[in-house]
Formats: structure tokens, C-alpha cells, sequence
């Protein structure tokens, strides 16, 4: 057969333009769908932060109404983790689980392409509530109970849109979990798959075994309001206390949701730039799995200030500080990868430094959070949007900002402006201590969260903070228009970014087979 008869053959009864998109099942397609989203949802949700912080550059109430203030921080927590985040994450494990194991698709590519299209309803139902009587809830992402229940007419649509969120996430993990366990490539034993493999697979059963949790969890709260229950209320026997126990007990491995895969990611790319094979494979995998475990006996350390009794104190507080032992080992591991390492500092691997360093701040500071007399005094202050926001910013972001330089060109052919690359990254890694870091001394000397309004002793570290944001927020619009150029591209990539430096990066993720560096390994 011609080229050109094979040409209109392949073309003939597939779909081209917006229903191509529409109806793909192939995973690469549907991965850049789910960081197209993410990223448009990344710049909405930093578009809501940018209000915040405009609204705290100074003492007094100057731009918006303190109802309105409220309302955009619960929105922004909702649509960075699970429009942005957690969409980034997914995307990345569409695109690069199936060529880290040799399938030629995901196992259930309909549902896949069933997975990403629940999003774009979910949240267009979520960001309705802004223009809806009352309008959207002030509750904060946490959603607790009495306050939630004040929400107006928006309270269903918000309700729905987190059990369509919800929905896909299932589904997308019940994908993955098939697709890894059924669909490896002869001779991949579990423990020679690359870690940001491992990681998805650990991440998917923690989204099959928490996201039902928060279903149960809204959908009382909706039959408080509607149907006369009284689960959470306390006027009718029911106690608003439980439903913070059942939402953290969501919401504690949701975080792990969200940094795990970065773990995956920060595990491929240090190993590439320094020139080694990743120093204990194996460790790594467990400590991975042991923190998966514990993020499940821990929940209630959100909850510290309820009243709990001090045996429950105790245990919450203990197994919080254990989580730390696996997270050590993950990054001492990261630090002996580099060790005497032949280390060259591209912008994936800028990312990754800057990960390892700040998160490990963000790590502290939880481990400071874990201490029941402490956080007593931390509790609700600006010191516990400074701890989260260290993991999620410079942790769970950078690594999808490192895992987007680092595998762009593979996806596009094409590299992207190094130079631009850096430029950003370092805008990146100076706002973004900026912005976060004042909020630590600000908190530990007593200003409370979710408030439009503050003392005048707290006015310039404020400052400092919203000064951060806007230069965080407005480089990232370097990075979509890097991303852009070379999709549609530029110079093109050479053999390089397949092989890693020297073919090292065949013997990257998994254990080193024996075999010299100049061909590729052969897997028995």
C-alpha cells in the first residue's frame, strides 16, 4: 500500500478537530487534555489567590466584601487541588505510565476519556456557585458544619460538583491499578518499575479508598440541609465534631494524594541530571507505601482543639511524627543520589533541588504541627497556611512544573527555551519564599486564618506576602507561554533527552542492571 493510500485509509472514519478531542481514547490525548485543564484551572484558582492577597496588602477593608473574601478561599482551595493538582497528576500518569511499562494504551481507554470529561462539568457547576443567590459557600474547602449549611442556593451545585470530582478520580485510579497490574511488559517485575509508576499505583489506591469517604461525607451534609437529618446538626442530637472525623479522614491521605506522584517524579529526574542510578530503589518503594499507610492513622491531628481525650491526643500525635522516618529516608536517599553525583542544572532539575529543599521546610514545619502543646497555639493561624502551602507550592507544584520540562520534549519532539526555563524557575523560587515564608512569623505571633482583615502590627510581612504572589502568579504565564512555543515548536530535541546522559536513564528508576553505559540494558 502507498504512503498516500495508507495516509487517507488512517484518516478515513477518525475524527479531526474538537471531536477528535472529544472522542479520543488514546492516552497521550487524553493526558494533555487533563494538563491543559490543570493548567487553565491553575491560573483560575491563582487568579482567586491574587484577590486574597490584594485584599491583605494592607489593614482595613479595601477591595471586596468580607463575604466575598471568604468565598474566594474556599474556592481557590477547591479548584487548586482537585481542578489543578490533582488533574496535573493524573495527565502525567496518562501520558507516562503506559511507556514507563511497555502497554500500548491504559487498560480501559473508554473510561479514561469518560474520566477527564466529568472535569470540565464539575467545574463549571463549582464556579456557577460564585454567580448563584447567596452566593458560593464561605466555608472554606473543609466544608464544616453549621457553617457550611449557611450557604444559600449554591450548597446542591457545590454539593454535585465534589461527587463528579470524586467520580473521576475513581475512575481514573481504578484505571491505573489495572493498567499496571495487568499490562507490564514481559519481565517488568513489580519492583523494576520506575518509581513514578510505583508512586501512581500506591496514589490510586488511596483515591479508591478515600474519595467515597468525602462522598459519604457531603452527601449527610446535604441531607441535613434538604431532608431533616441531623448527622452534624447539634440541635437534633447530632454532632458537628464527626464530621470533621470523617472529612479528615478524607482529607489526610488526600495530601498524600497530592505529593506522592511528586515523590515519583523528583525520584526519575535527580537520578538523570546527577548521573546516577537512584540510591536505594527498593527503600524507596517501601517508604512510599509505608507513608500511604500512615497518612490513615493520623487524620485526627487536624483536630487537636475539639477536645479529644489525651489517649487519643497521644496517638494522633505519635504516629504523626512517624511519618517523618519514611519521608527522611526519601529525602536522604534523594541526597545520596547527588552525592559525588556528575550533577548539571537544567530546569527540571532546578525544579527538583528547590523541591527537595523547600518541601523538607514545609516537612518541619508539619512535624512542629504534630506537637499537641504547640499546636494548640498554631492552630487556625497563619502558620498552618504557611506549612501547607510550603508543601503544596514548592512541593506538589514544582513537581509538575519539573515533570512538564523534564518530559516535554519526549511528548512534542521539540525543546523548550532553556533559557526562558531558568528564568522562570528562578522568578518561581524567589516569590514564591516570598509570599510564604512572612506567613510563618505572622502566624507564630497570632493571626488567624480565612480573615479579610488583620492588626496593623501584622501590615508588612502582609505586604511582603501579596508582593510575592503577584510576582509568582504573573511568571507563571512565562511557563504557559514556554509550554505553547514548543508545542508548537522550536528546535528539536535531540536523541538525548530519550537516552539521559550517556543511556543512563534506562538504568534510572529501577535498579541497575549489569551492563556498560554504551547500550541500552537487555531485561531478562
Amino acid at each position: 500500500m502507498s504512503t498516500a493510500t495508507h495516509a487517507d485509509h488512517h484518516d478515513h472514519g477518525h475524527p479531526t478537530g474538537f471531536m477528535r478531542w472529544l472522542t479520543t481514547t488514546n492516552h497521550k490525548d487524553i493526558g494533555t487534555m487533563y494538563l491543559v485543564f490543570s493548567l487553565v484551572m491553575f491560573f483560575v484558582g491563582g487568579a482567586m489567590a491574587l484577590v486574597i492577597r490584594a485584599e491583605l496588602f494592607q489593614p482595613g477593608l479595601q477591595f471586596v466584601d468580607p463575604g466575598f473574601f471568604n468565598q474566594m478561599t474556599t474556592m481557590h482551595a477547591l479548584i487548586m487541588i482537585f481542578g489543578a493538582v490533582m488533574p496535573a497528576f493524573v495527565g502525567l500518569a496518562n501520558w507516562m505510565v503506559p511507556l514507563q511499562i511497555g502497554a500500548p494504551d491504559m487498560a480501559l481507554p473508554r473510561l479514561n476519556n469518560w474520566s477527564f470529561w466529568i472535569l470540565p462539568f464539575a467545574f463549571s457547576l463549582l464556579l456557577l456557585t460564585l454567580f448563584l443567590p447567596g452566593g458560593a459557600p464561605a466555608s472554606g474547602w473543609t466544608m464544616y458544619p453549621p457553617l457550611v449549611l449557611q450557604t444559600g442556593n449554591a450548597f446542591p451545585f457545590l454539593i454535585f460538583s465534589i461527587h463528579l470530582m470524586g467520580l473521576s478520580s475513581i475512575m481514573g485510579a481504578i484505571n491505573i491499578i489495572v493498567t499496571i497490574m495487568n499490562m507490564r511488559a514481559p519481565g517488568m517485575g513489580l519492583l523494576k518499575m520506575p518509581l513514578f509508576t510505583w508512586s501512581w499505583l500506591i496514589t490510586a489506591y488511596l483515591l479508591i479508598l478515600v474519595m467515597p469517604v468525602l462522598a459519604g461525607a457531603v452527601t449527610m451534609l446535604l441531607t441535613d440541609k434538604y431532608f431533616g437529618t441531623a448527622f452534624f446538626t447539634a440541635a437534633g442530637g447530632g454532632d458537628p465534631v464527626m464530621f470533621q472525623h470523617i472529612f479528615w479522614f478524607f482529607g489526610h491521605p488526600e495530601v498524600y494524594i497530592m505529593i506522592l506522584p511528586a515523590f515519583g517524579i523528583i525520584s526519575e529526574i535527580i537520578p538523570t541530571f546527577a548521573r546516577k542510578p537512584l540510591f536505594g530503589y527498593s527503600a524507596m518503594v517501601y517508604a512510599t507505601a509505608s507513608i500511604a499507610f500512615l497518612s490513615f492513622i493520623v487524620w485526627a491531628h487536624h483536630m487537636f482543639t475539639v477536645g479529644m481525650p489525651l489517649a487519643g491526643q497521644l496517638f494522633f500525635m505519635f504516629t504523626t511524627m512517624l511519618i517523618a522516618v519514611p519521608t527522611g529516608v526519601k529525602v536522604f536517599n534523594w541526597v545520596a543520589t547527588m552525592w559525588r553525583g556528575a550533577m548539571t542544572f537544567e530546569t527540571p532539575m532546578l525544579f527538583a533541588l528547590a523541591f527537595v529543599f523547600l518541601f523538607t521546610i514545609g516537612g518541619f514545619s508539619g512535624l512542629m504541627l504534630a506537637i499537641v502543646p504547640a499546636d494548640l497555639q498554631y492552630h487556625d493561624s497563619y502558620f498552618v497556611v504557611a506549612h501547607f502551602h510550603y508543601v503544596l507550592v514548592p512541593g506538589a507544584v514544582f513537581a509538575i512544573m519539573a515533570a512538564v520540562y523534564y518530559w516535554l520534549p519526549k511528548w512534542t519532539g521539540n525543546m523548550y527555551d532553556e533559557k526562558m526555563g531558568k528564568i522562570h524557575f528562578w522568578l518561581s523560587a524567589i516569590s514564591v519564599n516570598l509570599t510564604f515564608f512572612p506567613m510563618h512569623f505572622v502566624g507564630l505571633a497570632g493571626m488567624p486564618r480565612r480573615i479579610p482583615d488583620y492588626a496593623t502590627q501584622f501590615a508588612e510581612f502582609n505586604a511582603i506576602a501579596t508582593v510575592g504572589a503577584f510576582l509568582f502568579g504573573f511568571s507563571q504565564l512565562m511557563f504557559a507561554w514556554n509550554i505553547y512555543r514548543c508545542a508548537k515548536g522550536g528546535k528539536k530535541a535531540t536523541a538525548e533527552v530519550w537516552e539521559g546522559s550517556h543511556g543512563l536513564e534506562w538504568t534510572v528508576p529501577s535498579p541497575a542492571p549489569h551492563h556498560t553505559f554504551d547500550t541500552p540494558p537487555v531485561v531478562k
